[in-house]
């Protein structure tokens, strides 16, 4: 069990506790004082200090009555040993488990209710407490939490969970997150959020390396998932245990990140089933892993002939192992992006795209209506990723484009010298032939 969900049981744990302790003092259930001596030794100064740690251990069989008492029990014995955490206050460890727990407790609401005599819930100072405990039982294992805004999408739900400790929530509905991070669009609006939570593994990479390759790996998966750009934006804030956030820098600046994609709650199923199979099948290396990022960063650059450069790049890896001199990039694509008919014209505009990037080498940048290219590129290089990435492509991109190549180069038989019965040839990856897999929205 995670931190979070250590002090949200503590939390409501504390909370009906005062109600009960404030009930049972003020019903007639003597709070004892003690006499303690403060100021100068040569002029001291006595005063009366409520003795609340004997009054809860006294109260000790209602408080275990209480429906909250168990969840927190339980909560800190998940936690792992408390021995440290009740030798800081003054108790010998009276054995493992329940008995250490129920311990535990009696000293936390000690520490929440210190010097009080009325049992009124303040939130500071649980916060204290709490952060006293969580440094003895969890310092080496403390939840580490990152939140970040995710631009370019509109939630239907109120959270989504998309499992391996990453969920979305919409910014009116987290009040656990920064107020800058909540409502940080211009018109005032609440944010879609993504948030990460992250225990130390030992021998794993930091948790906030972890939080930036999960957050790294979903601006990816949703980039494939739906044509309209997707990004995280470049500040997001991160906390260990219950401490203060913290600015962090996640990612680049993205670019302009229109309209907002809205994922409808009979879309959460079918956007976990996409995101745990693009994750479970990413390439770690070779040119699809390095084309996939040169893809990326397409979708971060502010300038159209940037994007341009990465996209060719992305397919060049993908195809063209020849080098650009080769030419046959173009053809290629076409070949696994489009039927038969329409080949023709999409290998000339590829390669005109091509022949602009080599104008913009040259400094010829005016005057040069780029997006158009830069558009139908991506939409190319976006359905042959996913399709290689979820696996319904081989590995050998280049292979089957070139068998797909030559039979279009083989003489085709008259109608008249067809065989009355034929096999139907094998299906091929084509951009039309992705509908199947696009989200319906």
């Amino acid at each position: 069990m995670g931190l979070r969900q250590l002090r949200s049981a503590l939390h409501g744990f504390t909370q009906e506790a005062a109600w009960q302790l404030a009930s049972d003092a003020q019903g007639g259930h003597e709070l004892p004082f003690e006499v303690v001596e403060e100021g100068r030794r040569d002029s001291p100064l006595y005063c009366y200090r409520p003795m609340t740690a004997a009054f809860i251990n006294e109260r000790s069989s209602v408080l275990a009555r209480l429906p909250t008492f168990l969840p927190a029990a339980h909560a800190l014995i998940a936690v792992g040993s408390l021995a440290d955490y009740l030798d800081s206050q003054g108790v010998r460890p009276p054995g493992p488990g329940r008995q250490s727990a129920d311990a535990a407790l009696h000293c936390f609401l000690a520490r929440v209710f210190v010097d009080s005599n009325d049992f009124v819930f303040d939130e500071r100072c649980f916060d204290k407490a709490y952060l006293e405990l969580e440094r003895c039982v969890a310092e080496e294992r403390a939840e580490h939490t990152v939140v970040a805004v995710l631009l370019g999408v509109e939630l239907g739900s109120e959270e989504v969970s998309l499992g391996d400790g990453v969920t979305l929530a919409r910014g009116e509905h987290f009040d656990d997150a920064p107020d800058e991070a909540r409502w940080s669009r211009v018109d005032g609006s609440a944010q879609t959020l993504v948030i990460v939570r992250r225990s130390p593994v030992p021998g794993d990479v930091g948790p906030l390396q972890a939080s930036r390759s999960s957050l790294s790996k979903l601006a990816a998966g949703l980039g494939l998932y739906h044509p309209d750009p997707v990004a995280i934006a470049p500040l997001g804030w991160s906390r260990i245990g219950a401490g203060p956030w913290q600015p962090v820098a996640l990612s680049a600046d993205p670019a302009q990140v229109e309209p907002l994609v809205l994922i409808e709650p009979a879309q959460e199923d079918e956007l976990r089933a996409f995101l745990s199979l693009v994750g479970r099948r990413e390439p770690k290396s070779g040119e699809l892993a390095w084309a996939l990022r040169r893809y990326q960063m397409a979708h971060q650059r502010q300038l159209a002939g940037e994007a341009l450069t990465d996209l060719l790049l992305a397919a060049r890896a993908l195809l063209e192992p020849e080098g650009p001199a080769s030419g046959r990039m173009p053809g290629r694509l076409a070949a696994l992006c489009a039927e038969r008919e329409r080949r023709a014209a999409m290998t000339e505009r590829v390669a005109h795209a091509a022949a602009l990037e080599r104008a913009l080498i040259a400094g010829v940048d005016q005057e040069l209506q780029l997006q158009p290219f830069v558009s139908e590129l991506d939409g190319h290089l976006r359905a042959l990723l996913r399709d290689a990435c979820c696996g319904h492509l081989s590995g050998d991109l280049v292979g089957l484009a070139d068998s797909i190549l030559l039979e279009d180069a083989a003489p085709q038989p008259a109608d008249d010298q067809l065989p009355e019965a034929s096999v139907e040839p094998p299906t091929r990856p084509k951009t039309d032939q992705f509908e199947s897999l696009r989200p319906p929205f």
